[in-house]
Order: structure tokens, then C-alpha cells, then sequence
């Protein structure tokens, strides 16, 4: 079982600095050399290169939670959310295929519980149930 893993190319869990400017305030992000090809690769998809999409999500997630708490495990966990989305067939494997023009509700339906947020304001607490994101235009 170890050797898939310890098999992984040294240079992808070494760490990197970027600095990064959020609306003017430049900040430093530390991630490992693998979160940072995949967040380039999402952007990617979208047209946009690593710091816009960062910004875009930065924005985004102050837009639905108020808050941003540890943005550095935020981007983590948006890495492996993509990573998981792909691997169970939400996200096509087709890097020409947008995120963007993925319909949200279809790709976060049904989940399970412990991937996303109870619908707010529905009362209801069912596994799978998400917060859709808005799409700014």
C-alpha cells in the first residue's frame, strides 16, 4: 500500500511561498508544489491564472460565510474537493470543460453529509444538501 504513495515525486510535497495581492493587500500563501498545480489547473479551465482564481475564491467565500479563517487549508481542501468531484465522476476529466459552465446544483447533489453545508434557511439538515454558491457575473 505505501508505495503508491511514498512513490509521489519528492518536489510535489515540497512547500512554496507565493505572495499574492487580495484587492491591494499583498499576503503570502504557503501550500505544497502539489496544491499549487492543481489550483493552477482549475483556474486554467476558467481562463484564469493561479492568483485570479485565488482572488475570485477569496472573494467568493467572504461573499457566503462573511469570514475566512484559515485560507490556506480553504485552498487545501478546494484542491482535494476538485480532485474527489473528478474521481467520482462530477467534474469531467476534460480540462477544455469549464467550471464554470458546470450547472453547481448537479454536481453538488447528493452528496455525502460530510462534504457540504445543510441548505440554509431550509431547515433541512439531509445528507448531501448544499449552500449553491452564487455566480457573479
Amino acid at each position: 500500500m505505501c508505495e503508491i504513495f511514498i512513490s509521489a515525486q519528492p518536489d510535489s510535497y515540497a512547500s512554496r511561498t507565493r505572495s499574492v495581492r487580495l484587492h491591494g493587500v499583498v499576503t503570502s500563501i504557503r501550500l505544497e508544489n502539489l496544491y499549487w498545480a492543481v489550483l493552477e489547473e482549475i483556474g486554467l479551465r476558467d481562463g484564469m491564472g493561479v492568483v485570479q482564481l485565488i482572488e475570485k475564491l477569496y472573494d467568493e467565500l467572504v461573499e457566503a460565510r462573511g469570514e475566512v479563517g484559515n485560507f490556506s487549508s480553504f485552498l487545501r481542501v478546494s484542491a482535494l474537493r476538485y480532485m474527489a468531484l473528478q474521481a467520482h465522476q462530477r467534474i469531467p476529466m476534460d480540462n477544455a470543460i469549464p467550471i464554470g459552465s458546470l450547472d453547481a446544483r448537479a454536481v453538488l447533489h447528493a452528496l455525502p453529509s460530510h462534504w457540504a453545508l445543510p441548505a440554509r434557511g431550509s431547515g433541512s439538515s439531509a445528507p448531501g444538501a448544499v449552500v449553491p454558491l452564487r455566480r457573479r457575473g
